[in-house]
């Protein structure tokens, strides 16, 4: 009787579990986002030297509100314990160098209920650029999904956070080759609205006349157009870096990463 009992639990949850999931869905679909972002049972700290490198040297920290600087120190805490992280060529791997590049995919994905991304499980930090055997070339930065690895020059990583008004940073650009991939290819509630308001980006800015007005006004670097995904790492630049400006020269295009990034600035 009691297995009964508990199979009939089960087949209940089950059943609430894929109407939950569909009208989660139908709700993220109309207001772009998930019923809820943040839950943890237990919200992990940073230690002292962590929290004060969070506090003093990354901006967008200090620009979130009490309840939310919590969250995105249990984020950041739970970045570091997840992945590895390995330094190359005698390079030191500190509080700093795990810190700074946690809280910048945790900056990408904070809009986002999945921030844990399955598609890498190591992070490889340089000294400064280095020599790609594959492509014969040197590299500031890369995403290696064969290798499941988000590498860094830390010179370069560093040097995007120096001069925070150029929309050049390796971390976010990156991070968002990452946020890319994940966003596609997963099916949690985030990645399905930032899927669908990604493929609006990507119909909206291949419309001809819309094309040629984002090129002709040189606001994003020629890179940009490399590809579908340099042009989302390079937007994702302006948006975190510049917010003001891109808002005024492409007030469409900024509301709809807004919405794909279930982000507010």
């Amino acid at each position: 009787m009691i297995i009964l009992y508990l199979l009939f639990a089960l087949v209940v949850a089950f059943f609430l579990f894929v109407i939950y999931s569909i009208i989660e869905e139908k709700y993220g679909l109309l207001y772009h986002k998930p019923f809820f972002v943040h839950f943890y049972p237990t919200v992990k700290t940073l230690d002292a030297n962590q929290s004060y490198i969070l506090n003093k040297k990354f901006h967008y920290y200090n620009s979130l509100s009490d309840k939310k600087k919590k969250y995105f120190e249990h984020r950041v805490a739970t970045f570091i314990e997840k992945y590895e992280f390995i330094g190359k060529e005698d390079f030191i791997i500190t509080d700093e160098v795990q810190v700074l590049i946690a809280s910048t995919s945790v900056m990408l994905s904070f809009g986002l209920r999945n921030y844990l991304f399955t598609n890498f499980d190591k992070i490889v930090v340089y000294p400064s650029q280095y020599y790609s055997n594959i492509n014969e070339a040197y590299h500031k930065g890369e995403f290696n999904p064969r290798m499941k690895a988000v590498v860094f020059s830390w010179e370069d990583f560093i040097a995007g956070y120096e001069t925070t008004s150029d929309n050049l940073n390796l971390g976010i650009h990156e991070f968002a080759h990452v946020l890319h991939i994940h966003g596609l290819k997963s099916q949690d509630t985030s990645a399905i609205i930032f899927s669908r308001m990604y493929n609006q980006i990507q119909k909206e800015i291949n419309f001809p006349a819309n094309r040629d007005k984002l090129i002709n006004s040189n606001y994003f670097r020629i890179y940009a157009y490399t590809n579908q995904f340099e042009f989302l790492a390079v937007i994702l630049e302006h948006y975190f870096e510049s917010p003001t400006s891109f808002k005024q020269e492409f007030p469409q295009l900024f509301n709809n990463v807004s919405k794909m990034l279930n982000h507010k600035h």
